[in-house]
């Protein structure tokens, strides 16, 4: 496995929470209602100039979120510098450095399996009707890491509706681009690629689940899993499958990369779960991006109250 653990994380700044505070305060304040009433509206036209707001970096609005944590975001360097996404390199810098050879307009996904609307969806079609909200989540990394990122986002529940799986889907599987000219990193074997992911039907549909398209109100990154990626804020990091181009519905597990390639270590729930470690280190403490000392790791990252429900009578000892 070349999954790499850093001895020491470097410090940088982090966000003071009075900006964030403010920036939040002016994005509510300079749209009002308009914010969440014209979002389904708005962002076809967004994505229809992609590359322009690209250039420009910044999103045209973003609904705030409850179920935002109200922890102190990371700072966009950190989010956008220690990456791991190996489909440009093993190193935590390989992607900020390399993902620039990644073309994200125009973008499509393909949906299919056991669902009444499949199709190949252009990505504005794909979210044109759907609320894009901000939400600041956790993201811990199965390597004792942590960081907090206000992702920009459509819940994944309102699409799963729109394509109307049958009484057959208990499972969704997502794929992510193969294209070694772009994906440098493809061209080494350290994994069996495209890189596949998946949740249960429950999982997919719970409303902690998104599909991110930005983070700190700006238009996502390549290096971070432009222009789509999936952010399930109770599981492990590599759960979170980036530039996505397509979605299958199933009646049976997906096999998903990690599991397949280390099944001893890397299981098909990934739930955050301090009490079992992963066979070379201890998952019972992590170190927040920026910060010199570790923390407590929190069963399901902190939402245990929310999710725990989803596998009850499970042992999770067994599903990891």
């Amino acid at each position: 496995m070349l999954i790499k653990r850093p001895e020491d994380v470097r410090p940088s700044e982090i966000t003071e929470p009075r900006v964030y505070a403010e920036r939040r305060d002016f994005l509510r304040n300079s749209a009002g209602t308009a914010f969440a009433l014209a979002a389904g509206a708005a962002f076809p036209a967004l994505l229809a100039s992609r590359s322009a707001q690209a250039a420009a970096g910044k999103l045209s609005f973003a609904g705030g979120s409850a179920l935002s944590t109200d922890e102190t975001p990371n700072s966009l360097k950190d989010i956008t510098r220690y990456n791991n996404f190996y489909e440009f390199g093993t190193d935590k810098e390989d992607p900020a450095r390399r993902a620039h050879t990644l073309k994200t307009d125009p973008w499509t996904v393909r949906v299919d399996g056991e669902v009444e609307k499949p199709a190949d969806y252009h990505l504005e079609d794909l979210i044109k009707t759907s609320q894009l909200e901000e939400r600041i989540y956790r993201l811990r990394c199965v390597e004792a890491w942590s960081m907090v990122i206000p992702w920009v986002g459509i819940p994944l529940a309102g699409l799963i509706k729109r394509f109307k799986p049958t009484s057959r889907a208990r499972f969704v599987e997502f794929t992510t681009l193969y294209d070694p000219e772009q994906m440098p990193g493809q061209r080494s074997q350290v994994l069996d690629w495209p890189y596949v992911e998946g949740l249960r039907m429950d999982e997919a549909m719970h409303p902690l689940t998104l599909l991110a398209v930005g983070l700190y109100g700006k238009v996502l990154p390549n290096q971070n899993g432009a222009p789509i990626r999936l952010v399930v804020p109770w599981k492990y990091g590599f759960k979170n499958v980036k530039s996505i181009v397509r979605i299958r519905f199933s009646n049976t597990i997906p096999r998903t990369t990690w599991a397949l390639s280390g099944p001893g270590e890397y299981g098909f729930y990934a739930n955050v779960n301090p009490t079992v470690d992963h066979p070379r280190w201890s998952q019972s403490r992590e170190r927040r991006i920026g910060e010199f000392f570790k923390r407590k790791t929190l069963m399901f990252n902190g939402y245990e109250e929310q999710v725990a429900g989803l596998y009850r009578g499970m042992d999770l000892r067994r599903s990891f």
